[in-house]
């Protein structure tokens, strides 16, 4: 069975992967992978290969990168190699009926979700924001509306609260190449899979994250707080303002401090090295929520590095008790 792969990120480089691992008494062969044009990236901001090309490149794979799918040409060299089917995960263009209808079997999809919650763009960042318990992977048949297609497997797993999106991304990226490769192989095979409609129920969208949606509002309970640091764990990274710089906050706890410390939300509560008498290991930076107090565990100054709060604390140049964190629009 004739395979054109499609997708961008490392989501989709660990599908790729997978497939290019394949048993050869399974007969799949990768005639093609289509990625997203080089970008620039770094600090150098130089072109820099999408991971799914490099994993492409390494294999040998023939690789094209048009900036859009919707033209006769890209769509008469898509034709052309006559694939059987394509799949595609995470790749960032819009496929076109005239696209979905080129392969024989169609255009599955890998959507990073139980569908039909969170379809779109962001499904792993808006099921940690919105404190989902259990999220997981679909195999969707590909329909010109967003990731409204008939399902035809699915993958689940427990969201830990403790779970960033980078931990969640990875054990679901594993999970969609393992069910990927597990239709494709049916399908190769000859067998006839059951599509299942997405309910109409229980539908959410997913949207775009956008850097400012990632500033942190004091405001907000600790619980909410939380799960934006953990959800924009390590994209975009969630932030705020200190001392007229931003500061990237990159993990937290929930403690169980009274509220009635006092302190407008994003104060300073508490800023304790290790050591220092009365302060939890290893240390303590005690912000003041809506009702609620959290507890600081990483952070990153402009232009610096990742560092425990553990250490920020026993620098010279820290938050100290009083101090106000930004809040939004601030």
């Amino acid at each position: 069975m004739r395979v054109v792969f499609a997708g961008t990120p490392e989501f989709a480089a660990v599908a790729l992967r997978a497939l290019l691992v394949v048993p050869r008494d399974v007969a799949l062969e990768v005639v093609a992978v289509y990625t997203q044009p080089d970008r620039p990236a770094g600090r150098g901001m130089k072109l820099t290969a999408s991971a799914v090309k490099q994993v492409a490149s390494a294999h040998g794979l023939p690789v094209l990168q048009p900036p859009t799918l919707r033209t006769p040409e890209a769509q008469a060299e898509l034709a052309a190699l006559a694939p059987d089917v394509m799949l595609v995960a995470a790749y960032g263009l819009i496929l076109p009926q005239s696209v979905l209808d080129i392969p024989r079997l169609g255009c599955l999809n890998i959507h990073a979700s139980l569908l039909p919650r969170w379809r779109g763009a962001a499904p792993i960042h808006r099921a940690i924001l919105a404190g989902d318990t259990e999220s997981g992977v679909a195999i969707m048949q590909m329909e010109a509306g967003l990731d409204t297609g008939p399902v035809l497997a699915e993958r689940r797993t427990a969201i830990a609260a403790r779970e960033t999106t980078g931990q969640l991304h990875d054990r679901i990226a594993a999970l969609g190449a393992e069910a990927a490769v597990d239709v494709l192989r049916r399908l190769a095979r000859g067998e006839s899979l059951v599509a299942t409609n997405q309910p109409v129920e229980g539908v959410t969208y997913a949207h775009k994250i956008t850097p400012e949606e990632a500033q942190i509002d004091w405001s907000a309970s600790a619980v909410e707080i939380d799960r934006k640091i953990r959800a924009f764990n390590p994209v975009p990274g969630a932030w705020t303002t200190w001392r007229g710089e931003k500061l990237k906050l990159w993990a937290s706890e929930l403690v169980h401090v009274p509220s009635c410390l006092g302190g407008e939300p994003g104060t300073v509560l508490a800023s304790t090295p290790a050591g220092v008498a009365g302060a939890r290991a290893p240390s303590q930076l005690l912000v003041s929520c809506a009702g609620s107090v959290l507890a600081v565990t990483e952070a990153q100054r402009a232009g610096g590095r990742r560092m425990p709060v553990s250490a920020w604390l026993t620098g010279n140049d820290h938050p100290n008790p009083g101090e106000r964190f930004g809040l939004s629009g601030d």
